[in-house]
């Protein structure tokens, strides 16, 4: 597990199930949480998210951090991550292995990259960089996509692994996205997963 704890079955914490959290009839063994929806001062939905990290752990999963843009995570999104993870101690932080920014505008989507050394440097280093910030290890998780870049140079599993050994990361491996893009093409989801997790556990970042 390298880190990254097994915590049984979870649900993602949603505004339809806060009444439960605060009369303290919801216990799930965790809550996975939006990050970007609890990066705020104050307020009921944080109100909520203590509540719920008093029964069970919780798990910050965002989409927003954009690790394959160009540009680095801006300092002050980061900020306010750092806080959030400090209040609640999260069992893990997680994101995604997409893009979805460029100069400061958010397309709002999770767009594919292409799977190249020059891609998966610049990945690394966005996330060594948000790392350092959080003071803690990140996970990365793959996406679905329906287009593919034709001048790829791996195929998806080698990519996602090798950010994870390069910037010892974990992954946060979404069989749902695996079995997605093989219906659009990919490779078959049965070989993506052999391939995947041999080397991941091998090199000690394989994350459940």
């Amino acid at each position: 597990m390298s880190g990254f704890p097994y915590l049984g079955h979870g649900i993602g914490l949603r505004t339809k199930h806060y009444p439960d959290v605060l009369a303290g009839t919801a216990r799930p063994d965790w809550f996975e949480v939006v990050s970007e929806n609890f990066m705020i001062r104050g307020g009921r939905p944080l109100a909520v998210l203590e509540r719920a990290r008093a029964v069970a752990p919780v798990v910050l999963h965002g989409v927003s951090l954009s690790l394959g843009a160009v540009d680095p995570p801006p300092a002050a999104y980061l900020d306010a991550l750092a806080a959030l993870a400090d209040r609640v101690e999260p069992a893990w932080v997680s994101d995604h292995l997409c893009w979805g920014s460029f100069g400061g505008h958010y397309a709002h989507d999770l767009l594919p990259l292409p799977y190249t050394e020059e891609a998966m440097a610049v990945v690394v280093d966005h996330v060594r960089r948000v790392q350092d910030r959080l003071r803690r290890r990140i996970l990365v998780e793959n996406v679905s996509s329906y287009v593919a870049f034709r001048h790829s140079t791996m195929p998806e599993w080698e990519f996602l692994s090798g950010v994870a050994e390069r910037a010892d990361c974990g992954i946060l491996l979404d069989l749902h996205n695996i079995w997605t893009n093989q219906r659009n093409g990919r490779q078959p989801m049965t070989d993506y997963l052999a391939r995947c997790t041999s080397h991941t556990r091998s090199s000690g970042n394989w994350a459940r």
